[in-house]
Formats: C-alpha cells, structure tokens, sequence
C-alpha cells in the first residue's frame, strides 16, 4: 500500500469513527457514502460488524434458484473476464441478484475464504439494507456503477476490503438483472478495477442481446444443424427462443412472454424442437417414456401445454411447433461444428434440462455434453480446460484434469496440482462405473435413471 492509499484509508477511518460518534457528521467522505451511512443508520444496520449479512436458504434452494437465473448464461464470460485475473491478483468476484443475494463467488482461495469469514459467500444477501455500505448493495440501490473504498464501507467487518461493482440490465427492458463485483485489496481502489466491472456488465449486456438476436439454429429430422435466416428478437414476429441448458424446468419466449415450463412440458418442447417437421402421438410417447405412457396421458399433456402456448405456436396430427424456434443447446452444437469452442463453452451453463429421463433428452444431453467435452479437452487451451473443471459437470473428469496439468507451465502450482486432482480421481474410478457422461453432476443422473 503506498503512502497516499495508507493516508486515504486512515482518513476514512477518522470520518467513519467520527460519523458513529458525532450524530452523523459526515465530513471528509463523498456524498453517497455519506447519504448511504445516513440509510443505514436510520434502518438500525450495525456499523461495529457484529452482525453479519444473512444467509438465504439452504445450499440446495440456492443450487436450484442458480439455475434459472438470467445471469447462469453470462456466467461463463464474467469468470473469462474477471475470475481468472481475480485469482492471479488475489481477489475474488462475485454475481448476485436485484436482492443482493450473492449467486457466485470465485477467485483466489484465500481470499474467497477471507471474504465467507464476513460472510461474503455465495448466499449471503449483501443489499445495503442487511449488509451496510458496500459496493453492490449501493450498486442496486442507485442503478449505477460504484466504487467503495476500505472505509467508505459501514460495516467494520470490511474495512480491510475495497469493491467495485456495476449492474447488468436486460437489454431488452432495461430492467436491472443482477449485479457483478469485483473485491480486494488497495489495487481495486484503483480506476482500472472499476473500469474492468462495468466493461464486464457491458459485454454481459452485449451477450443476452446476442442470444436474443441470434440466427435461428434448429436440427432437421436427420439430427442435423440446420441454420435459418436471422431471427427477430422474441416478440416481434412469432420468433421462438428455447432455453433448456442447466435448468430442469425450461423457458420458452414468444411474443415477449416467457413461459417458464414444468419439467415434463419441458421435455415436450424440447422433443419438439429436436423433430423439427413434427412426430405422431405414438413417436413421441417413445421420446418422452422408456414405458408406456397411454394415448390419453400424453393427450392431456399436450392440451395443458397447448393451453399455456397457444394454438398458433402448438400443432397437432402430427405435434409440432409452428413457429421457428431457436434453442440454446442448438446454438451451441451448431458454434461447435464451426469450431468456436470458446464461445460454445460460453453458451453452455450446464447439462440439457439435468434431471430428465426422458430418453430423447437424455440421448441430445449425452451427445452435446460429449461433443463439447471433446472439443474442450483437444483444444489444449488452459483456460477452456479451467473453465471445464471448474463446473460441476467436470470437477470429477480425470482426463481434463490430466490435460489441464499438461497445457499449465513447467513448474506451476497450478499445474502440481491439477495432476495430484487427476490422480486422486483415478484412485476414487473404481467406486464409480464408467460412464459416457462426465463428472459427479452426470454420474448422479446416471444413478437415478437405473
């Protein structure tokens, strides 16, 4: 720390002692922090860090809610942009909600672990309400970027923290999706980290709207990537967007709604979408059951979700859609067989909707998680490969293990200790079968369909 930050933090110091003592003078800090110590004062926060942000339901609601969440399918570009150099400076990253729940937090072990002892944690609801002054709760409170310095935060218990946060809106509505943080030492009391989160929130921005402006992928009849004429966003003529990557209850946008499905419609859609020109009754019960499922079932089935979508985008004799539909996993099949792995990493959050049985899905689940494993592992590129493991379909995959201590510098930690990673899990092979899925994730769906 040089002399001038050392002189800044002790300053502010002073002004935080002097604002708890003083009935709320507030000289010496900038007008926000000032109005937002006013805030929490007023709404009994407690400035000496003896009560710590809360943590919201359990680490299953958490997992659960992760999923759907809009941010999962950004997720892969903020740890491209932000968590590999948090990791190397020695910080940590995190992405939360419009309620200040943090969804992830990542980077450099230590301080990940220095930051859940302040219950900086994935969970933790850091609003400015429950937790004090800080960066992504004044973020949400504003609607803009902001940065909060050692002192400047009004909780004691992170006075040896500075952050830099900025929000993430829907491009579409302008409407704020989340928040995305940057926290550490002195060096994120520096413009450039937070020039780094608001170019991370505008990429973020730049991809949903990518998403929602894609061309149109569809796989014909013959299993095929058949690629159509750019779409028009959702909404404007019947354009349908299917999004059934990690997420066990699919959303399907038309005409600027989104139907959040059940699982079973869910898998519907997707079987659907997979056929293209459309399936009798009778194929798909073969699609959706590995038993017989009656006529009757599946005509019920069929009128709910028809009364859910509409006749106009529901067809029967044979079943089919009939609009355009561009899916996610499509996207990502179609970005392989073009070779961009980088991006079809970036649009993959995780397995095709995880915990169907349905054995058309789980045929498409194996076929894409394979396909995008292999282009991952033969790239060699270490950050794929990171990335890779780093999820929790490929935390328990030997081989990318294996190839990540191959592709990382003689010599690295890093690389010491991806190896001792993939010979622990040849160790642990013999309790699991082999699988042609990968990873604890894939292994578990695999139990539960025996």
């Amino acid at each position: 720390m040089d002399a001038s930050t050392a002189t800044s933090a002790s300053a502010l110091r002073f002004a935080h002692e002097r604002f708890m003592t003083s009935l709320g003078a507030s000289e010496g800090v900038r007008r926000l922090v000032a109005d937002s110590w006013r805030r929490c004062a007023a709404g009994g926060v407690r400035p000496d860090g003896s009560r710590l942000p809360p943590l919201r339901g359990t680490a299953e609601q958490l997992a659960a809610y992760r999923r759907t969440h809009p941010l999962v399918a950004v997720l892969p570009l903020f740890r491209e942009l932000l968590g590999a150099g948090a990791a190397d400076d020695g910080h940590v990253f995190a992405v939360g909600d419009t309620d200040g729940t943090l969804l992830w937090v990542e980077g450099d072990t230590a301080a990940v672990e220095r930051a859940e002892r302040m219950h900086f944690a994935e969970g933790a609801v850091w609003s400015e309400a429950q937790a004090g002054t800080n960066a992504p709760g004044l973020v949400l409170e504003l609607g803009q970027p902001v940065q909060i310095v050692a002192g400047e935060h009004y909780s004691t218990a992170a006075h040896a923290w500075s952050c830099a946060a900025a929000p993430v809106r829907d491009p579409g509505t302008g409407r704020v999706l989340g928040v995305v943080d940057l926290s550490g030492g002195g060096t994120i009391a520096t413009p450039p980290a937070l020039a780094a989160v608001r170019g991370a929130a505008l990429a973020a921005e730049a991809e949903l709207a990518r998403k929602l402006t894609a061309p149109a992928v569809l796989l014909g009849p013959d299993g095929r990537v058949v690629r159509t004429q750019d779409a028009p966003r959702p909404g404007r003529d019947g354009a349908v967007q299917l999004m059934a990557l990690g997420r066990d209850s699919a959303l399907l946008e038309c005409d600027g709604r989104v139907h959040r499905l059940s699982p079973r419609h869910s898998e519907i859609v997707v079987a659907l979408a997979l056929e293209g020109r459309g399936v009798t009754g009778d194929r798909l019960a073969v699609d959706l059951s590995e038993r017989e499922l009656s006529p009757s079932t599946l005509r019920a089935e069929l009128t709910r979700l028809r009364s859910v979508l509409g006749p106009a985008l529901l067809g029967s004799r044979p079943y089919a859609l009939l609009s355009p539909v561009r899916t996610d996993f499509a996207d990502v099949t179609a970005l392989l067989a073009e070779g961009r792995v980088r991006e079809a990493l970036a649009g993959y959050p995780g397995p095709l909707l995880p915990r169907s049985e349905a054995p058309v899905v789980v045929e498409q689940r194996r076929a894409l998680e394979q396909q995008l494993r292999g282009a991952v592992l033969g790239s060699g590129d270490a950050r794929l490969l990171r990335r890779w493991v780093d999820a929790i379909w490929g935390a328990d995959d030997a081989p990318a293990w294996q190839a990540l201590a191959r592709a990382l510098p003689a010599g690295s930690p890093q690389r010491a200790a991806a190896a001792a990673r993939a010979r622990a899990l040849d160790g642990e092979s013999s309790l699991l079968p082999r699988l042609p899925q990968v990873g604890r994730h894939a292994a578990l769906l695999q139990r539960s369909s025996s």
